[in-house]
């Protein structure tokens, strides 16, 4: 993936075709473009967490007071775009479908009053191109969460960025809300191009220790 123009950013890290940057999305992505975007953004809804007590990591995810950062973002791309998100919030203003990602395992405890559990998030879907693999494919997608082996608090799971992976459009791929950077990992796995931007230097160096790794996980 190329700038547009000069980018006056320094990558945190770029090797193998992956590139991090550390900084403010909105910022960064003035001088980015990519032929997609798969990106886990803020959801608006004040996300805290209860576990992880040890305080190993954050309970609570920057900027997600509300949709603003993640509609400007998206706002700046006109490729096709893949967005995690949740129904307690509006979708983007541009989504064509919604995809349900069932996590099977157990997952957050939600309100103990109803007797079902929280275990579903959205995946919106912005623009077109996208693969066929095996077909017409069933729109709620099953896999296991990272239950307790989170880096980031709303970390997603290899496989299912894999699974996403191989139905977007071909070309260099870009997460503008990397988090801890499972999306440039299953990039790296499915030899794609990819480039993460994430405002937290933390997850930066934990990104670029996992790409660094010889078994990725």
């Amino acid at each position: 993936m190329k700038p547009i123009v000069t980018m006056p950013f320094t990558p945190y890290y770029e090797q193998d075709g992956i590139v991090i940057y550390n900084g403010d999305a909105i910022k960064v992505l003035e001088f980015l473009e990519a032929d997609c975007v798969v990106t886990d953004p803020p959801y608006g809804i004040a996300y805290e967490t209860n576990w992880n007590k040890e305080r190993t990591r954050p309970r609570s995810i920057v900027n997600d007071g509300d949709t603003d950062l993640r509609d400007k973002a998206l706002s700046m791309i006109s490729c096709p775009a893949m967005v995690f998100g949740s129904w307690k919030k509006p979708a983007p203003f541009n989504a064509k479908f919604r995809m349900i990602w069932e996590k099977c395992g157990s997952s957050g405890m939600g309100d103990l009053s109803l007797p079902w559990r929280p275990n579903t998030e959205d995946i919106f879907l912005i623009g077109g191109g996208w693969f066929q693999v095996s077909g017409r494919e069933s729109s709620v997608i099953r896999f296991d969460a990272l239950c307790g082996e989170q880096r980031h608090p709303n970390e997603k799971p290899p496989a299912l960025m894999r699974y996403l992976l191989q139905r977007c459009p071909g070309g260099s791929i870009l997460d503008p809300f990397m988090g801890s950077g499972t999306t440039l990992v299953a990039a790296k796995l499915e030899g794609r191009q990819a480039v993460g931007i994430e405002i937290n230097e933390a997850y930066c160096e934990i990104a670029a220790n996992r790409l660094s790794q010889g078994v990725l996980f």
